[in-house]
């Protein structure tokens, strides 16, 4: 059995490792994420290492544990993860609360996130060889004491049918939306952009909707974002791109567009890659009662140094804290109440 204080150390080291890994090694792994996920290019990936960076760091997990006061002899629970794939490591805070609450981790990986997963289990085991028996990776997670199972509206549905007698926690389709007064600066407007197109949009904590008090900030908005052009180079984002422009033109549609984002007035949350979907509100009321309204399908809410109440500044929608979990759920306090 491994200690609490055990099990915080092998991921704080984790951190290191990964931040004192040479050039030589971080390329080859970028190289490989990419060949097998072309949405994952090396940017994309080390964005998501640095995000972990802020995780494995000693103080902020001791921190972060301190809420839980955690036993230090339990029943361990064999306990699934089905890990999503849309974004580099998505998994990995599952793996880790699952490991730090004491029980074993049964993974199931995305098809599209083996590499990443799979290289930070191994530097893991490297570490600390005792977290191996820890980790089970299989193909059917059948029978487990509890589950935690992340995807879509449709896949939910299939979770809920196999493990809701199961202590679960169970995800559905989540994203993120931004909200302007009026006041923003070119400055805000680039912040704005990064929470849009990191991972090329397709993270639950991406912005693919945005409130806006009128529709003349859209233009400004549109010419402040030129030094995001270069997501057009990415050609399945490119592609999605041209198709999503040639739907609204064949159905002459009103649309905005500056060459590599469209951004579409649409009372809908979830907006395709490559567009941002619009709303206008008239009053603060009438914005409260919009964002109210779909509150079950919002991860996270961005503004410019966050004004709105529960909102995130601009810039900084994928940069989540240890206790930011996933809809709301306290995925700690699931793993300790087993």
């Amino acid at each position: 059995m491994m200690t609490l204080e055990e099990r915080l150390d092998a991921f704080a080291k984790l951190g290191s490792l990964i931040e004192n890994s040479s050039e030589e090694e971080l390329s080859n792994l970028y190289r490989r994420v990419e060949n097998h996920n072309n949405w994952f290019t090396p940017a994309q990936t080390k964005n998501a290492l640095d995000a972990l960076l802020v995780f494995l760091n000693k103080d902020r997990l001791k921190n972060w544990l301190s809420e839980y006061a955690l036993a230090e002899k339990i029943d361990p629970k064999s306990v699934g993860i089905l890990m999503a794939g849309n974004i580099p490591a998505v998994g990995f805070h599952d793996l880790m609360c699952v490991l730090m609450a004491g029980h074993r981790a049964c993974i199931k990986t995305s098809s599209t996130d083996q590499i990443l997963i799979g290289w930070l289990i191994d530097k893991l085991v490297s570490i600390e060889p005792r977290i191996k028996s820890l980790i089970l990776v299989e193909d059917m997670l059948k029978n487990k004491d509890a589950y935690i199972a992340t995807g879509s509206d449709n896949s939910a549905r299939y979770f809920e049918y196999y493990f809701g007698k199961y202590p679960n926690i169970i995800r559905k389709n989540r994203t993120s939306v931004g909200i302007l007064d009026g006041t923003e600066s070119k400055d805000d407007f680039g912040d704005l952009a990064k929470d849009i197109f990191q991972y090329y949009g397709l993270g639950c904590r991406n912005v693919s909707k945005i409130f806006v008090p009128d529709r003349e900030i859209l233009v400004s908005f549109l010419d402040s974002i030129g030094d995001f052009s270069e997501m057009a180079n990415n050609h399945k984002y490119f592609n999605n791109y041209e198709y999503n422009k040639s739907i609204l033109l064949v159905n002459k549609e009103m649309h905005l567009d500056n060459g590599f984002l469209i951004l579409q007035e649409n009372q809908g949350v979830v907006s395709p890659i490559s567009v941002l979907y619009y709303e206008v509100y008239q009053s603060q009321r009438e914005l409260n009662e919009l964002v109210s309204a779909i509150t079950d399908k919002i991860q996270c809410i961005v503004t410019k140094g966050g004004w709105f109440l529960g909102s995130t500044p601009f810039g900084q929608a994928q940069c989540p804290a240890l206790n930011d979990y996933a809809d709301g759920i306290d995925t700690m306090l699931f793993l300790k109440n087993l």
